[in-house]
Order: C-alpha cells, then structure tokens, then sequence
C-alpha cells in the first residue's frame, strides 16, 4: 500500500468511530516516524472557550494509535491496536486549534516491536505525543503504550 493510500485508509478509519468524526479530525502530516492530526478548537472547546482536555487526550492518543497502526500495515501484518497505558499532562490552556504529533518515545524503536509482532502475533511499543502552543512551548502532553494484536 502506498502512503497516500496509507493515509487514506486511516483518515476513513478515524471518521468511522462517530465519537473521532464529531471532533472533525484530520491528517495533517506524515513524516518519518511522525504523525501529526489536527482538530478545529470550534468543535472541541470547553466552557473556558479553550481545548477541552478530553479532546486534548483524544487527539494525542489517536496519534499515537494511528503511528503504530500504520506501522502494523508497513508490515504486512492485519493486527488490531490498543492503548494499553498512558499518562497525559496538562501544561498549558490552549486558546487555538489543535494539533498532537505522536513519535516513538525516547528509548523506543520498532526493531523490537517488529520481531515480536511477526513471531509471536503481539507487541507492544512506547509512544510520546505533544500538543504545542501557538506561541511556542508545549500545551498537553502523552506517554503511552500501545499494544498490537495480529488478527486471526
């Protein structure tokens, strides 16, 4: 599959969760081992008119979700994804649209994740996302495991 295609197919995955669509995210870039999404403040505002941490959460995880599914079809390999763990901080309020980039967290590779994905169906790896300010500095942030489980 080719990125575009790549890309295509999750941004079709993520509006067909009705919870994902209502926030109206989308793919803002790939590159590398990066994934960045995008959300309208608009539609993902709390009562203080900035982003409301759920959506904050919720961008950054499924970030990180959609770097370790699209590794999965890197791979060849048909697996569901999990977040198995995380811990988020909220740094800062943000007063502007969103945006969440996932990369692998510092001390992890995809060496290790792939091994144990192709030999033993499952795998597991850490993921590190951020939501920056505007103005420079960081407004949220995410560590999180994601566990990979090969279908049938």
């Amino acid at each position: 599959m080719q990125v575009d295609e790549e890309l295509r197919a999750l941004d079709a995955h993520y509006r067909s969760m009705p919870p994902v669509a209502a926030m109206d995210i989308t793919i803002a870039a790939r590159e590398g081992d990066t994934l960045t999404l995008r959300a309208p403040l608009a539609l993902n505002v709390n009562d203080k008119g900035c982003a409301f941490g759920g959506s904050l959460v919720s961008l950054m995880t499924l970030a990180g979700w959609g770097l370790v599914t699209l590794r999965c079809r890197q791979l060849g390999i048909d697996a569901d994804v999990y977040v198995a763990d995380s811990e988020v901080r909220y740094l800062a309020p943000l007063y502007d649209d969103l945006q969440a980039s996932a990369t692998l967290a510092d001390g992890s590779g995809w060496s290790l994740f792939d091994q144990a994905l192709r030999s033993r169906g499952r795998a597991r790896v850490r993921i590190g996302a951020t939501v920056p300010l505007p103005s420079g500095g960081v407004a949220t942030t995410l560590r999180a495991s994601y566990a990979a489980i090969a279908r049938g």
